[in-house]
C-alpha cells in the first residue's frame, strides 16, 4: 500500500513523535485528513493549519469513531507515558492506554480504514534478556515467553495482540512498530515526561549556564542504551505502514551506549566537564536494551543510521534556545 495520496489520521499528534510524524507524512503527499490528541491545541507541539486539528480523549470510543470518520489508514500513537521516572511510578495510568487502542481499532474496523499503524515499544521485551549492560541485542522474538516493563510494556504488548487478531479475525490490516528510545528536537525536556536524552542535555545545559558544574544521573551510569533520531522514527514509521510486513518490527538504532557516554556526548556539545553525581535510588530501568536490527533490513533494505552524535546536537541546540528563551529559567540558569 502506498501512501501517497491516502487519507490518514494520526492519533496523538499533539505530541512529540506525532508532531513530527504529521509533518513528515504531508512533505510526502499524504493526505493527513486529521490530527487528534487529548491535550488543548496551544499545549501541542507542532499544529499544521492545513490539517484539522481535534482535542478529543481517544479512551472513548465516540472520540475515536469521530476520528476515523474518512480515514484509509490510521496511525494509533496516542497514549500516556514519558520517560523511565514517568513509567515506572505510573503503572496504573500507562495501562489504562489499552482502552485508547481498543476502542480506535474498534473505530477503525466500523469505519472502515484499510490500514492501521500501531506505535509499540522496546518495553514489550522479556526483562530477563535486559539484565546486564553487555546486553544482547533484542530480536522481535525475544518479546516472548512474555516478560515486559511492568505497566507500560504490558499494555503495549496486549495491544500488539488485539492488532494481530484484529487483522486475523476481522481483516483490518495492521502493522506494528516497537520503538526505541526516540528523541529529538520538538519533545518533552522538562517535568517529569522527559526521556534521557532530552534530561541529559537540559540538565547540563542548565550547569553550564548557572556556573554550578554538577550534573544528576540516574542509576550508576553503566546501563546501556540506544537512541533513535526523530527523523529515522517518522521514516521508519512510513515505510513499516506501506509494507506488507505483518508482524512487529523492531525501530531503532542499534548504537549502543552507556547512560555515561550519553553525557559524555552531551558534554562534548556543551564544550564542558561537569563532575557526575549517581543517584542509584532513582528509576533507571532495565540493566541493558539495544535493537537488533536484522529483521528490519531483511524486509524493507533499510534500518536507523542517524549517528547519536549528530542528533544529539541538533536536540541540544533546541532545548538550549527553549531554556534561554524562557525568562523564569533563564534568569534561574544565568
Amino acid at each position: 500500500m502506498k501512501l501517497k495520496g491516502q487519507k490518514a489520521v494520526v492519533c496523538g499528534a499533539g505530541g512529540f513523535i506525532g508532531g513530527h510524524l504529521v509533518q513528515s507524512l504531508l512533505a510526502n503527499g499524504v493526505d493527513v485528513i486529521r490530527a487528534v490528541d487529548i491535550k488543548p491545541l496551544d499545549e501541542w507541539y507542532q499544529v499544521s493549519k492545513d490539517v484539522e486539528s481535534l482535542s478529543l480523549d481517544l479512551k472513548d470510543k465516540d472520540s475515536c469513531l469521530t476520528a476515523a470518520t474518512g480515514a484509509e489508514v490510521v496511525f494509533q500513537l496516542a497514549a500516556d507515558m514519558g520517560g523511565m521516572g514517568f513509567i515506572e511510578n505510573n503503572k496504573a495510568l500507562c495501562m489504562l492506554s489499552v482502552l485508547t487502542n481498543t476502542h480506535m481499532l474498534m473505530a477503525a474496523r466500523e469505519k472502515g480504514v484499510e490500514r492501521f499503524f500501531y506505535s509499540s515499544s522496546a518495553c514489550v521485551y522479556n526483562g530477563e534478556k535486559q539484565t546486564n549492560p553487555d546486553v544482547v541485542a533484542l530480536k522481535e522474538e525475544d518479546a516472548y515467553p512474555a516478560l515486559p516493563e511492568d505497566g507500560y510494556g504490558w499494555e503495549k504488548l496486549f495491544s500488539e495482540r488485539m492488532c494481530r487478531h484484529f487483522e486475523e479475525d476481522y481483516g483490518l490490516q495492521a502493522r506494528v512498530a516497537r520503538y526505541h528510545n526516540v528523541y529529538g528536537p520538538l519533545g518533552t525536556w522538562t517535568g517529569g515526561r522527559e526521556k534521557a536524552p532530552a534530561a541529559v542535555c537540559r540538565k547540563v545545559i542548565e550547569a553550564k549556564h548557572s556556573g554550578k558544574h554538577e550534573i544528576e544521573i540516574w542509576g550508576d551510569g553503566k546501563q546501556t542504551r540506544s537512541f533513535m533520531y526523530i527523523d529515522d522514527c517518522t521514516k521508519g514509521t512510513q515505510m513499516i505502514a506501506e509494507s506488507e510486513i505483518h508482524e512487529p518490527l523492531n525501530l531503532g538504532s542499534d548504537e549502543l551506549v552507556t547512560i555515561n557516554q550519553l553525557v559524555d556526548i552531551a558534554e562534548d556539545i556543551a564544550g564542558i566537564k561537569l563532575k557526575r553525581n549517581y543517584n542509584l535510588s532513582a528509576p533507571k530501568g532495565v540493566n541493558g536494551r539495544n535493537s537488533d536490527n536484522t529483521l528490519i533490513q531483511q524486509k524493507l533494505n533499510w534500518a536507523p543510521s542517524i549517528r547519536l552524535r549528530d542528533g544529539l546536537a541538533k536536540t541540544y541546540a533546541w532545548i538550549e534556545d527553549e531554556i534561554l528563551s524562557s525568562k523564569p529559567l533563564a534568569a534561574a540558569t544565568r
